[in-house]
């Protein structure tokens, strides 16, 4: 059966996780609580196009109040995770825009990022082949990225001579792999191949690539089966507490869970161990 959630509460979006999304470039899949976006373009490596990025950044923005989806998959088609910006459809009409309609696009670009980051539910990315550009900055907003050794990573702006900070990468990327290894790869361009990026800390984890997808869905889904308001607290704060101090980010732990005690997961789970269970959790 059909559930859409603004039938349960009228403060959340009306939108039916399980129907198709109306999108060019990327597919929507729904099940057991986990989002799947499928970047589509396997002739081309699946890149991104102006449409792309604003339909991507509009579908992470509705999923903000959709409770229904409790994780969400990226990944690409065809043995690629996602090649760019298109370099037909996008990179040649930049070279005649003004200077007004590049600063909309590169805004644009970074709204993505931000949706990504402000959608409550964890974001797995499963890499697999290219990933590079604007592909490699999706992979890093990403809460999570599973690869493989084949996976080449590549922040690559440099070497169509435009800076190393896009769309948040000098920002986000030293957090995640260290300032120095952050560095090297914004200012060469140059491709790390998987078990590099895994060792420098950019996957969490490796899969081989005939079993990405299922690994990913498995990962997604262990994540869905947990308390869904709890990790869209965790997420709002790992992101929050960049800009805090220490006593500061303390003192919002210590509200962010007081707050997640007056949830029932926070009870159904001291229920459950009592009585030896494992805990069903609900999101409320």
């Amino acid at each position: 059966m059909k559930h859409y959630i603004g039938e349960r509460n009228p403060m959340r979006a009306q939108f039916d996780a399980q129907a198709p999304y109306a999108a060019r470039h990327f597919s929507w899949q729904f099940e057991a609580g986990v989002g799947t976006i499928t970047l589509n373009r396997p002739e081309r490596k699946n890149p991104l196009t102006f449409d792309s990025y604003a339909e991507l950044r509009d579908l992470f923005r509705r999923l903000v109040q959709v409770d229904e989806v409790k994780a969400i998959v990226v990944q690409g088609a065809g043995g690629n995770f996602c090649s760019g910006g298109d370099v037909h459809e996008i990179i040649g009409p930049l070279t005649r825009m003004s200077m007004p309609d590049l600063l909309a696009f590169t805004r644009m670009t970074g709204d993505l990022v931000k949706a990504m980051r402000a959608c409550p539910q964890p974001v797995l990315a499963a890499i697999d082949g290219v990933c590079a550009g604007a592909g490699a900055i999706m992979a890093m907003a990403a809460d999570l990225r599973l690869g493989t050794a084949r996976s080449k990573l590549a922040f690559l702006f440099t070497r169509v001579g435009l800076a190393g900070c896009d769309m948040g990468a000098c920002s986000i990327l030293p957090r995640i792999i260290g300032q120095g290894r952050a560095s090297d790869l914004l200012y060469s361009g140059r491709s790390l191949g998987g078990e590099e990026a895994h060792q420098w800390g950019f996957l969490n984890r490796l899969a081989e690539p005939e079993a990405l997808e299922q690994a990913a869905l498995d990962w997604a889904r262990d994540i869905a089966g947990g308390p869904s308001f709890a990790h869209a607290m965790t997420k709002k704060m790992l992101h929050q507490e960049w800009n805090m101090g220490v006593d500061e980010a303390i003192e919002s732990e210590a509200q962010a869970q007081a707050i997640c005690m007056m949830t029932q997961d926070f009870h159904r789970a001291y229920h459950a161990f009592v009585a030896k269970q494992r805990p069903q959790f609900e999101g409320d």
